[in-house]
């Protein structure tokens, strides 16, 4: 059970880092719910570098959900080409005449997570990704990236492929939110981009991390708090 002083330094520390270190992301400029639907979309099983010009692209051809349900299936998956996994792409079509009542009304996506994951091709990290990231609800997400630095730091004992252990994930996700909606955003930005950047599969940079103090397996490997000369320590574990 992590505690509430390993909690806040964790929190601080990891916000605080994003806000310094994080990358220029088309759709981390915006609040617009179906902007960051596409790019969750997008994300899944797809690198960034690969994302970025085509959520662009994308979003020209469909502007709006209504430009979606407006289209038909093949349409979408003609202009999702390159990114692969084209259920995602008819999801979102049959999401968006859901939402739209077949393009009669101009619809919009819920805030709540549990109205979200009522809707085609929305799970559990999709739907807590849309409420905090579009309208800064308080809600926890559980990705790859989040999972491997959750266990990490608060459980490294943990077996994360369990039903077991996804619920502890999902339960330590929830439990380290911040107090408000706003904080909830950066802190579920800064989760995925430590995961993506500095706690990855392959190697987990601890060295470098900002939170290698409060974080249980950098501290049982001995990593020291403040930068230095000495080789980072490594971890092969992976979720």
């Amino acid at each position: 059970m992590e505690a509430p002083a390993q909690r806040a330094a964790f929190g601080r520390r990891l916000r605080a880092w994003y806000r310094r270190s994080a990358r220029d992301l088309p759709w981390r400029r915006t609040r617009d719910p179906y902007r960051i639907l596409v790019s969750e979309l997008m994300l899944q099983q797809t690198q960034v570098a690969r994302v970025v010009p085509k959520y662009a692209e994308f979003l020209r051809t469909f502007p709006t959900l209504r430009s979606i349900s407006a289209s038909t299936p093949a349409r979408v998956c003609e202009a999702w080409e390159g990114l692969g996994y084209y259920a995602r792409a008819r999801n979102l079509h049959k999401l968006a005449e859901q939402v739209t009542a077949g393009g009669r009304r101009c619809g919009t996506l819920p805030a709540r997570p549990d109205e979200l994951r009522a809707l085609p091709g929305i799970g559990a990290y999709t739907a807590g990704a849309v409420a905090s990231f579009a309208y800064e609800t308080r809600a926890a997400l559980v990705d790859t990236n989040v999972a491997r630095v959750l266990r990490r730091v608060f459980a490294p004992g943990l077996q994360p492929k369990t039903s077991a252990g996804q619920k502890e994930l999902w339960r330590i996700a929830e439990a380290i939110l911040p107090r408000t909606g706003r904080a909830t955003w950066t802190h579920n930005q800064a989760l995925m981009e430590l995961g993506a950047l500095i706690c990855t599969a392959r190697v987990a940079r601890c060295g470098e991390c900002p939170v290698r103090s409060c974080c249980a397996t950098a501290v049982a490997a001995g990593v020291p708090r403040a930068r230095s000369s000495r080789a980072p320590a490594v971890f092969q574990k992976t979720v």
